[in-house]
């Protein structure tokens, strides 16, 4: 037995508890005393922050849950679920389509929607077009033509394997009906899977690498990006995508994605390893506290979500 591991895992637990306890004004000593228990939660990327952040520390004192989150693209994290390279107890996505592919492999029973966003805008401070996107965040300029400026760099997700790397394609596409642009997505971000742009994430938007990329509006607060706030009929945020826009859609190889309303869902896993705390915790996720703070954290309330079922 490697006792020196052991003591090491002590110490961080020790840490972890007592940075917990002052975050949320608990006693060091209790949370010391307390037994958390391990919560494996596979999640899409966008919800990482939160598994990390407020999520994992309320968690700690309210559930005695010690949230290890696996973040990753939606898509490629509902996969890992389904060929059993990743076991996890429960599942938070954006969009049905990964949960779908989840229930369908008889992975879960049920999902619950937990929370909204929407499609923004982002664009870096230090790009050399701030100037005009700022004006455009205030009204004053137009958005979609300052992206088809020579030079301006954009960057997006894989659209094969992220919900995301989808996202700012069908964005473009109801830009495109509703500016009357038809080669607008051509103009603005040339094929789906773009070599110069799909790969490039938010990160090179912070050094000035990057001008601009379409993000969930949470992700931008979290990354603390400028962002412009886009029309309701064009940032994704309606509950009927696909019977308004039927004729939205990408298709790669066999299979043919269609615009999901960005709403994130949790679905305790059917093999986890501990389902009782996994059923625990997506009941949470619907309630007040976990609710308050999916809304200090710029997340929308689900509305008429509806669950999902295989």
């Amino acid at each position: 037995m490697d006792f020196h591991a052991l003591d090491r895992r002590r110490l961080l637990r020790q840490a972890t508890l007592l940075a917990i306890g002052a975050t949320l004004d608990a006693s060091p000593a209790a949370l010391l005393a307390q037994e958390l228990h391990a919560l494996e939660v596979a999640c899409a990327g966008s919800m990482r922050a939160m598994t990390e952040g407020p999520l994992k520390l309320a968690a700690a004192k309210t559930l005695s849950l010690d949230l290890r989150a696996h973040a990753q693209g939606a898509d490629a994290v509902a996969q890992s679920i389904v060929d059993g390279s990743l076991r996890a107890d429960v599942f938070l996505p954006i969009t049905a389509t990964p949960m779908m592919t989840v229930l369908r492999a008889g992975k879960a029973e049920t999902a619950v929607p937990i929370a909204r966003t929407e499609m923004v805008l982002v664009y870096s401070p230090k790009s050399r077009f701030a100037a005009q996107f700022e004006a455009a965040a205030r009204g004053q300029a137009n958005w979609w033509e300052i992206l088809q400026q020579p030079g301006v760099r954009i960057g997006r997700s894989d659209p094969r394997a992220d919900p995301g790397g989808r996202n700012i394609i069908f964005m473009m596409m109801l830009a495109a009906k509703k500016y009357r642009q038809p080669d607008l997505v051509q103009k603005v971000l040339g094929d789906p899977l773009n070599p110069q742009q799909v790969g490039n994430g938010q990160a090179r938007l912070q050094t000035g690498e990057l001008d601009a990329g379409a993000s969930y509006r949470i992700s931008a607060i979290s990354s603390h990006l400028p962002f412009i706030t886009l029309p309701a009929d064009v940032n994704l945020s309606s509950l009927n995508l696909h019977a308004e826009h039927p004729d939205l859609h990408l298709t790669f190889g066999e299979r043919t994605f269609y615009p999901d309303p960005l709403a994130f869902y949790a679905a305790a896993l059917g093999d986890a390893i501990d389902r009782k705390s996994a059923d625990a915790f997506v009941q949470w996720l619907r309630g007040s506290e976990a609710q308050s703070l999916f809304r200090e954290n710029g997340f929308q309330p689900a509305d008429a979500a509806v669950a999902l079922h295989a």
